[in-house]
């Protein structure tokens, strides 16, 4: 009778790195570098074990620190937040409904070939480039005349298929409705609050989603610590972040943002040339 062969334990998720992750975690979504590539590339590049851990962990851990950001930025953000809801009417009900629908779309159908498909060091590094080229081209051609509150249903609809193109890992949900919103004629201050109002709900709304999900599956054994630190660190780091928000307000330019993500993509791309840690089996594991 052939004895069946047990299945190696997945590494474990050292306290140390869910920390230094949830740390990582917040800045990375309040700038428009891609969180989710960051959360990704840098164990990798690190060789860390988290690169080795289970798909499921790995997302249920990112979902977790989703749930950090999201509420140190209610908090953070409340008085832009309750100013929103206080101002509340027909033309932000369209801005936000336009904007939400299709990310929730594309998410809810494709969400799964996304993961097993784009979610390799080497996929999201064009996911990176792609995204830099689209903001710096948006920010050198935009105009700087439209205010945040002349958005309109035609607004709403291309800063939601940003945030549908955002859902490719490296991309940055940030970046992609930045670029659109300079695209479409919004000065760089109006483009920053309207990628923020519109990207908010996103969040919550996926946050909520995973996390019913997690919680009816429970957390893996031995985890619950990891995941209660990176969850702390990254509600710190996001709410200590929050001050880089009006950083990139000031009119700036997205350029040394995209330059940033290009080097990063090139430092992935090279380590995948020069032999580190195959891309194929970074996606045997994605795909379990």
């Amino acid at each position: 009778m052939r004895r069946r062969r047990k299945r190696a334990p997945n590494p474990a998720l050292p306290v140390r790195h869910a920390v230094a992750l949830g740390i990582l975690h917040g800045p990375t979504e309040l700038l428009p570098v891609s969180s989710s590539a960051h959360i990704t590339l840098v164990p990798w590049l690190a060789r860390w074990p988290y690169s080795g851990l289970d798909a499921e962990l790995r997302k249920a851990f990112e979902v977790a620190l989703h749930a950090g950001t999201a509420a140190a930025l209610l908090i953070g953000l409340r008085e832009e937040v309750g100013d929103a809801v206080r101002g509340f009417d027909l033309r932000r009900a369209i801005l936000v409904a336009g904007s939400f629908v299709p990310p929730a779309i594309v998410g809810f159908t494709l969400e799964r070939p996304i993961e097993r498909r784009l979610g390799t060091p080497g996929t999201i590094a064009f996911g990176l480039l792609g995204g830099s080229a689209a903001m710096a081209v948006a920010d050198r051609l935009g105009a700087m005349g439209r205010s945040r509150h002349d958005a309109g249903a035609a607004d709403a609809l291309w800063l939601g298929l940003a945030q549908a193109c955002a859902l490719m890992p490296g991309a940055s949900r940030n970046g992609m409705t930045l670029a659109a919103a300079r695209a479409r004629g919004f000065g760089r201050e109006d483009a920053n609050a309207l990628s923020r109002h519109v990207a908010l709900p996103v969040i919550v709304g996926a946050t909520l989603l995973k996390g019913t999900r997690l919680a009816r599956r429970g957390l893996p054994t031995g985890t619950s610590v990891a995941f209660a630190a990176g969850v702390g660190a990254s509600f710190a780091s996001t709410l200590a972040s929050t001050w880089l928000i009006r950083q990139v307000e000031r009119d700036r330019s997205l350029a040394p943002y995209a330059a940033y993500r290009a080097a990063l993509a090139v430092a992935v791309l090279c380590r995948l040339r020069g032999g580190g840690v195959p891309d194929g089996r970074f996606r045997e594991d994605v795909g379990r």
